[in-house]
């Protein structure tokens, strides 16, 4: 028997090929443990499974990667191990830096997908790069994030979502070595939601992100002409016996928030301290309730400025703040009908997530300030989502919000399903109502939206959907920033891959026609209200350059009923305001470039052509340029700078209509891991002229007030110290102050619009 055990002991571990299509890996359960110190070293990791033969997946897929990856992987009763060796025979020139919590995508990392429900709609990420700096979140399989919304914390592909709002409790650390680099890295059960069966599989599939190239490699061999990511991926089979304990996170928070502003006598300051809390506790394997009391809501920095002159529809912003983002991504719907910043304040809230079977089940409940109330109390938000696996890669879907104000009332109400066929072809609908009841009546309206097919090929792929709202359709709890329209989105992809070593490696064209209708136009086939034609070309060089190029030829009319408040002043009287006929054939263009992932990177995006002024409505030219630069000196000091500016000239006389220049300077120096501080400043400076009949030039009054020129010099500056040892624990301090000057970028009249100090601690109990 002692020999036996030996022998079991001393054989070679099992080794499984992603090129070779050995994809099911039948890990061993170890009871044993090991120090996370980034050196596979112990005899632990002999014992340990063996992946090996990945792929190149991006930019171009199929092919061997030109860097050899070796994985380790175990568990034990209590968590899943993996040990990484990556070789690098290209010299030194792997990329690592120190870094805070999820921003390491300009180094080298490793990401490890972990599909513990082994569904293939998504995937829980655990990324780290050579120094074992971490990033986390949910990649999910689909075109939109509805309640994540995009944005910094969100990244849309073509192969899915990939959302970095989620924070996971992990252990892991890296060092650079002669040939490469080595990682080590602990993932507790108690951390994950996973299934009650036993034994269970895992979808599994490892990334490896090379910085000096610009690829993408993959332990299994993942292919372009696939309607989805993760099905794709390998499997863990035989788990059993998973330990994951009782799990109740306690997270008790000490809030102090000190604002200033302008007052009679002078500057008043007044502090709002508060203690508050969230309480987290895994009902089971596979389901987690959440609440909050008195929560932290306030944002560390300001978001990045956006352009507001010229814009009809309310601006999109991603959600940063703690509570919502655990598991917002089981609240994705399409077409955003759960949008979680729609709570402004909220008193207290409570949030169940998790999955039922083959149903993903999601549930929020919160109380908002009194203040968001035009009722004089509390309003609250009930967000409910579920969605049920069909067969291997489809769905059905439910949605339903409710906003209660007094007696006001917003409620929504939807279905939604996707069909994947013939491995590259899906197929989606959604159909909504909404009910509505406040001082403009009560009222009920739909939205509807058909992807009538997807296909996604290696070459050629395509798109067609139709979606619409009509015009009563409203979502308190949702964001749809439109209505009263119908709008086609039809797509053709063609994509080209350069020969092994080639100097253009991928070059893809987007040919697209973006029609929009008014509503009860499009059921009367009448002409399109906006859109157009679009081009883009993108093209990936070797070594991780990128260029990109759109041309634009679109069409715009305007709305009667929103110049109905306007009247042309003559000097001795005023007349009614004529809309002007629509405009066609605005043609524009935009290029740009992105240098690889270097010490120092540089991005640009510049644009010209014919646009719409819609404050006029008149034809106009839109000038942009957007430019981000980074700088990283030493491992721990990151530079990025970022400057927007669009012009708007009018096509009439070719005078200035608008002017918007943003600067934006961030500054960060990583102390270690947990440590880092940093500087924010950003000057929005934006201008508009009054406004002009475009047919006469004479001066427009509108009703209410509005026409007159406007100005805005907002210099805003804020600072932050951050202690974060692990997710939810941490101190942060920080000062803002917004400056304000009658002439943009003179810093000679500078005066003090706002300031604040904030300080929040908090402390992670988990049992």
């Amino acid at each position: 028997m002692l020999a036996l055990l030996f022998a079991l002991q001393s054989a070679d571990p099992p080794t499984y090929s992603g090129l070779a299509k050995q994809l099911a890996v039948a890990i061993p359960r170890i009871a044993a443990d090991a120090r996370v110190d980034g050196v596979l070293d112990e005899p632990v990791w002999q014992r340990a499974a063996r992946l090996i033969g990945f792929s190149q997946y991006r930019p171009v897929d199929g092919r061997p990667a030109e860097d050899s990856t070796e994985v380790l992987v175990w568990y034990a009763p209590d968590a899943i191990w993996f040990g990484v060796r990556a070789y690098e025979p290209h010299g030194n020139v792997v990329r690592a830096t120190l870094a805070d919590r999820d921003n390491i995508d300009a180094d080298d990392n490793i990401q490890i997908l972990l599909d513990t429900y082994n569904d293939h709609r998504r995937a829980l990420l655990f990324a780290v790069n050579p120094l074992g700096v971490q990033e986390d979140g949910v990649r999910s399989e689909g075109q939109d994030a509805g309640a994540a919304g995009g944005g910094a914390s969100a990244t849309g592909r073509f192969d899915g979502v990939v959302d970095l709002s989620p924070d996971f409790v992990y252990q892991s650390r890296g060092h650079l070595t002669e040939w490469g680099y080595e990682l080590e890295v602990r993932i507790p059960f108690k951390s994950l939601r996973y299934q009650s069966a036993d034994p269970q599989s895992w979808g599994l599939q490892v990334v490896r992100v090379v910085q000096h190239s610009g690829y993408e490699d993959t332990w299994t061999p993942v292919f372009r002409a696939s309607a989805s990511f993760l099905i794709q991926s390998g499997r863990l089979t035989g788990l059993t016996e998973l330990k994951r304990g009782v799990v109740v996170d306690l997270t008790p928070e000490f809030t102090s928030k000190v604002d200033g502003a302008p007052a009679g006598a002078g500057y008043d300051y007044r502090g709002t301290p508060e203690l508050g809390g969230n309480v987290r506790w895994g009902i089971s394997q596979n389901l987690g309730l959440a609440a909050t009391a008195h929560p932290d809501f306030s944002q560390v920095e300001a978001d990045v400025g956006q352009v507001t002159v010229n814009e009809r529809f309310a601006l999109f912003y991603p959600e940063k703040r703690p509570f919502f983002l655990e598991g917002l991504e089981q609240f994705d719907t399409p077409n955003r009908l759960i949008y979680t910043r729609q709570i402004v304040q909220p008193v207290a809230g409570a949030k169940l997530t998790g999955k039922v079977g083959a149903t993903a089940v999601a549930y929020l409940g919160a109380v908002d300030d009194h203040t968001q109330s035009t009722a004089g109390s509390n309003p609250v938000y009930n967000l409910l989502r579920l969605r049920r696996d069909l067969g291997a890669s489809s769905t059905a879907g439910l949605v339903y919000t409710d906003r209660i104000d007094g007696d006001d009332y917003n409620r929504v109400l939807g279905g939604d399903a996707m069909a994947v066929w013939k491995k590259i072809w899906f197929s989606q609908a959604q159909l909504v109502s909404s009910w509505t009841s406040d001082a403009g009546g009560a009222r009920a309206g739909q939205f509807w939206a058909v992807t009538f097919a997807d296909r996604t090929g290696r070459n050629y792929g395509n798109h067609f959907e139709l979606l619409g709202a009509t015009p009563r359709f409203a979502t308190r709890s949702g964001f749809i920033n439109r209505v009263a329209f119908v709008q086609a989105r039809i797509a053709n992809r063609f994509t080209w891959y350069g020969r092994p070593g080639a100097l253009v490696e991928q070059v893809t064209t987007f040919i697209a026609l973006l029609p929009l209708w008014r509503y009860d136009d499009f059921f009367r086939l009448r002409g399109i209200f906006e859109g157009g034609p679009q081009m883009t070309w993108t093209a990936t060089l070797r070594g991780g350059w990128n260029l990109n190029t759109v041309v634009t030829n679109s069409a715009q009319r305007f709305d009667p009923d929103v110049y109905a408040g306007y009247r042309v002043d003559r000097t001795v009287d005023t007349i009614s305001f004529a809309v002007p006929h629509g405009l066609y054939n605005l043609w524009s263009v935009n290029a740009g470039v992105g240098t690889p992932n270097r010490a120092f990177t540089f991005n640009a995006n510049v644009g010209y052509g014919a646009t719409a002024i819609f404050a006029e409505a008149a034809a106009g030219r839109r000038v942009v340029v957007q430019a981000t630069a980074g700088w990283k000196p030493t491992p721990a000091v990151r530079i990025e700078a970022r400057w927007a500016h669009v012009r708007l000239t009018r096509a009439r006389g070719g005078s200035r209509f608008s002017t918007a220049n943003i600067p934006r300077l961030k500054l960060e120096y990583q102390l270690s891991r947990a440590v880092f501080f940093r500087y924010v400043g950003q000057y929005f400076a934006q201008d508009q002229v009054a406004l002009e009949d475009p047919r006469t030039g004479q001066p427009i009054v509108v009703s209410g007030g509005g026409g007159a020129a406007a100005v805005t010099n907002d210099f805003r500056n804020d600072l932050l110290f951050s202690y974060k040892p692990l997710p939810g624990t941490l101190v942060f301090f920080g000062y803002g102050t917004s400056l304000i000057e009658p002439e943009a970028f003179r810093f000679q009249n500078l005066s003090r619009a706002s300031d604040g100090f904030f300080l929040k601690i908090s402390y992670l109990l988990r049992m």
